[in-house]
């Protein structure tokens, strides 16, 4: 598969690049220009983009569109609009009108019913958007919500779903193993799911 991510040089992005390259898929790794591509796995495919201000033909030549950016916990309410909820629904559109066949979102715990009281209410309500757009895009979709990130690459023994502490930890490896399984397990397809590691 030629799969689109957008993130592709964040900490879980590099992780998912890295594995797609090794099931033999064929990343396109999607960056800013300002971004450090270095730890790209070599010879992967790159595309600049930004997305706040994408390109019509951003997703030209892929098959299936993985969304595993973020603004950052550190930034602005107005960027994590432009980028976790603009950004995103954006590339949902250009993804639907460009033949994609597949979506993947790299979600939160939260996003389902963002609590206005919580410190993250923002970014869920964000994300909460960007999901809801997703599924009502016409895309075949899968949407991933893990609990709480850790750097750690994990075991991949994982938990999804009803089973999930939403408390939990997820390790970043594990989420990217779970995104990189989402791009061609037709199991995973229409559905939307939290996911914790077993520690």
């Amino acid at each position: 598969m030629n799969v689109l991510i957008a993130g592709s040089t964040g900490a879980t992005g590099l992780r998912l690049t890295q594995q797609l390259a090794e099931a033999g898929h064929n990343p396109i790794a999607m960056h800013r220009p300002s971004s450090d591509t270095s730890q790209l796995p070599e010879g992967v495919a790159t595309r600049e983009a930004d997305l706040t201000e994408l390109s019509d033909d951003v997703c030209d030549g892929a098959e299936v569109v993985v969304f595993a950016a973020g603004s950052g916990g550190d930034t602005s309410e107005e960027m994590t609009d432009k980028v976790d909820r603009d950004g995103a629904k954006k590339l949902i559109d250009i993804a639907a009108n460009s033949g994609v066949k597949h979506f993947v979102m790299l979600s939160s715990v939260g996003a389902g019913d963002p609590d206005p009281e919580s410190d993250l209410a923002h970014y869920l309500q964000a994300k909460h958007e960007a999901d809801e757009h997703l599924m009502a895009s016409g895309l075949s979709y899968t949407i991933v919500r893990p609990v709480s990130l850790t750097d750690d690459d994990g075991s991949r023994d994982m938990n999804l779903g009803d089973d999930v502490d939403p408390r939990g930890k997820a390790a970043r490896g594990d989420v990217a193993a779970i995104l990189a399984r989402a791009v061609s397990d037709e199991t995973l397809a229409g559905k939307v799911f939290l996911m914790e590691s077993r520690m």
